[in-house]
């Protein structure tokens, strides 16, 4: 039993609780209810940078890249860009030694931009344009994803001699739901006889995608058996071993116990391997949520505040949707109210957002104080990943800045988007 369980007027005086893994390892309260990331006050942050603002602690996302190295070898991890990039996260990904999964034209042009070595680039996607392989040809990448049968002749065609490609393999019983090479229907084992038979592409290894929001090692150990039976057909059929396994991302950013994970991975491969009479090949990673999303916060303004019969409050932002997409936001957040301290007791709430949609959530169920009033700001957690990367400016809404604070100070990775940059887009 706690003080504030003794005395239930004392809990209404302490901060809000900050929720273990949804906000950044190094958030803490300050004085007068200001909350600090990385040292740096978000409440003093929007008032010099206006809201809605996302802030990112660069050395949460250092951190995770380096859990990551550490468990599979920098060499074999690969960041997934699609959860957030900007020349800035490139430069921390790469200055953690790790390479990037970059799913476009503009997403490979970042990370050059961001330093990326290209050779530790891959690009993949369900349908690469013509200018998404030009610039992959331009840069020199690491590798290209075959998601596609009909792939195969296309980058047999326009990629320079010796280009490496990973196939995509869909191994497990989703197979049907996904873009890849299906195992189960003999597709898979038709794409390496295509890939074979094209002097200049060389298949290096395989990649794979297992899931989302993954909790538990089994999903991944019995993907893995499927992985390497048909590594062993691989061999067996073209006298030649597998060299590379990418297992993914999808697990999720809290409590994954990365080098168990890790290890179980490495050791169960090369039992299968062993099993089949074939080498085990190295096993990689390529996570993008997981690094990101627990980095970041997004910090609103409070416009209005209306109080239900049931007595819930129903407190609108001026954000929402367009920063904070509702696929990532239904049921995902917790927020706080920051820049000042209230007395007042909790009371539920939901936080919406300012476009008239009955899908425009921010955190649709929290308590807040109960004097929460417009003016007042809000800070939500764990939006480090698709938010920035999934904003939208629906309503011609301006994007928000993107700030990156780092032992107490802040930089602008991204400015805020004007009016005047939507304007001129016109013609």
């Amino acid at each position: 039993m706690t003080l504030a369980d003794i005395l239930p007027s004392l809990r209404s005086s302490l901060p809000a609780h900050l929720e273990p893994g949804a906000w950044p390892p190094a958030a803490r309260w300050g004085g007068r209810g200001e909350l600090l990331v990385a040292g740096a006050g978000l409440a003093a942050l929007a008032e010099a940078h206006g809201t809605p603002l996302y802030v990112l602690d660069e050395a949460a996302v250092r951190e995770r890249c380096r859990a990551y190295a550490a468990a599979f070898g920098a060499e074999n991890v690969a960041y997934t860009g699609k959860a957030l990039l900007t020349a800035g996260v490139a430069g921390w990904v790469a200055a953690e030694g790790l390479g990037l999964y970059a799913g476009s034209a503009g997403e490979i042009r970042v990370a050059l931009a961001g330093g990326v070595d290209p050779s530790r680039i891959v690009l993949y996607g369900s349908a690469k344009t013509p200018e998404d392989l030009a610039v992959a040809r331009a840069a020199g990448v690491g590798a290209i994803v075959v998601e596609s049968l009909s792939e195969i002749t296309r980058l047999a065609a326009t990629a320079p001699a010796g280009q490496r490609v990973l196939l995509r393999l869909l191994a497990g019983p989703a197979e049907g739901e996904a873009f890849g090479l299906r195992v189960g229907t003999g597709e898979a084992a038709t794409a390496v006889a295509r890939i074979a038979g094209q002097p200049g592409l060389r298949l290096a290894g395989l990649d794979c995608s297992v899931g989302h929001e993954i909790e538990r090692f089994q999903r991944y150990e019995t993907e893995l058996r499927r992985i390497a039976e048909f590594s062993a057909h691989i061999h067996r059929a073209h006298g030649a071993a597998v060299g590379w396994v990418d297992l993914g991302g999808g697990h999720t950013d809290h409590d994954f116990a990365l080098e168990a994970f890790a290890g179980r991975m490495r050791a169960m491969m090369t039992l299968e391997s062993e099993r089949r009479g074939v080498p085990a090949p190295r096993l990689g990673v390529s996570p993008g949520r997981a690094v990101v999303g627990r980095a970041g916060v997004t910090v609103y303004r409070i416009l209005s505040v209306t109080a239900r019969r049931d007595g819930r409050l129903l407190v609108a932002t001026d954000g929402g949707m367009t920063d904070c997409p509702a696929a990532q936001c239904a049921d995902r957040h917790t927020a706080v109210l920051v820049g000042r301290a209230s007395v007042a007791p909790p009371v539920p709430a939901t936080v919406l957002g300012r476009h008239n949609d009955p899908g425009d959530f921010v955190v649709p169920r929290l308590e807040l104080p109960a004097d929460v009033h417009p003016g007042d700001l809000l800070a939500v957690a764990g939006t480090g990943a698709y938010h920035h990367a999934r904003a939208s400016n629906f309503h011609l809404v301006p994007h928000p800045a993107l700030l990156a604070v780092s032992a107490g100070r802040a930089r602008t990775l991204l400015r805020r988007e004007s009016i005047d940059d939507l304007l001129a887009r016109e013609c």
